[in-house]
């Protein structure tokens, strides 16, 4: 057990030499000012982080996808229009290449920085399952010298082991700061309350959805011809990797407000190319959804 000890630390110490801390730690303070050693340490979610890794690297293929096959169409329509122009015996290159010029140029850097983001992202996701499996490690020889008698090498192999980890949570809670950064944003557009009978002329609500600590807030009224206006149509939402959206909706009686429901909504299937609709039920029985429209 003391061997193994001794060789856990030693590849633990290995990959710290080459840690994701120590190779961020050289980029601009300004971009990770929140990931630097010794900020508010959060206990790992390794199976929710899992999931968001596969959805995030998953959504960035699709745009890759999609904007390869929108390189290869232009590709082809420039190739068309110079060989039309040769056919023509046009000495000099046709106007008209040159927008698809502009247009190929615009999308092959799109496609580079696409490239370079899901790299970085496989970085993290490795790093993460390194210190994932490591933590795992320490966890169970903890647990194996806990139940072995007590002498002076246990209790020091015991305080080595929870050294290690402890820095393997440290160091995953460090990934996932970092992996926050890639996430992107969520483009929520209200697309109004589904009632039927419930909705009636002149009833007013109150939308009030939270992601952490970002908020926004709505009211709206149901018009006499059924049609819906809200005074806010549209919010931007940082996606965070613990945090689920909270939607609560109420009522506005004069000066007294009903609390019509509240829903918990988790975003790991908004990581994708197709604007997601969504509904979700307010009320228990389903009297009263919301429609929200979600852009990655």
């Amino acid at each position: 057990c003391t061997f193994s000890i001794f060789l856990f630390s030693f590849y633990r110490k290995s990959l710290s030499r080459n840690s994701v801390r120590s190779r961020m730690s050289l980029r601009s303070p300004k971009s990770y000012n929140s990931l630097q050693k010794g900020a508010v340490i959060w206990d790992p979610k390794p199976l929710q982080v899992k999931k968001i890794f596969e959805a995030l690297k998953k959504g960035l293929n699709e745009y890759l996808e999609a904007h390869q096959a929108e390189l290869d169409y232009l590709a082809g329509r420039h190739k068309d229009t110079k060989r039309n122009s040769r056919l023509e015996m046009i000495s000099q290159i046709t106007p008209s290449l040159f927008p698809l010029q502009k247009q190929i140029r615009s999308v092959e850097r799109y496609i580079r920085k696409l490239e370079f983001h899901i790299s970085k992202v496989e970085e993290l996701d490795e790093a993460y399952c390194i210190q994932c499996r490591l933590r795992d490690g320490a966890t169970n020889m903890k647990h194996a010298f806990s139940l072995s008698p007590s002498t002076k090498a246990s209790r020091e192999s015991l305080v080595e082991l929870y050294k290690n980890f402890q820095e393997c949570t440290e160091d995953m809670c460090f990934i996932e700061r970092a992996l926050e950064v890639h996430l992107g944003e969520f483009h929520l557009k209200m697309k109004g309350l589904v009632g039927f009978a419930r909705l009636c002329p002149g009833d007013q609500y109150e939308v009030f959805v939270r992601l952490g600590r970002q908020k926004w807030r709505l009211k709206g009224k149901i018009e006499t011809d059924d049609s819906q206006t809200w005074d806010e149509e549209e919010k931007i939402f940082i996606p965070t990797l613990h945090e689920k959206f909270e939607i609560k909706v109420t009522e506005l009686r004069g000066l007294a407000t009903i609390l019509v429901g509240v829903v918990t909504c988790d975003s790991i299937n908004f990581f994708t190319t197709k604007p997601q609709a969504i509904i979700v039920d307010i009320t228990e029985l389903g009297t009263i959804k919301l429609q929200l429209e979600v852009l990655w």
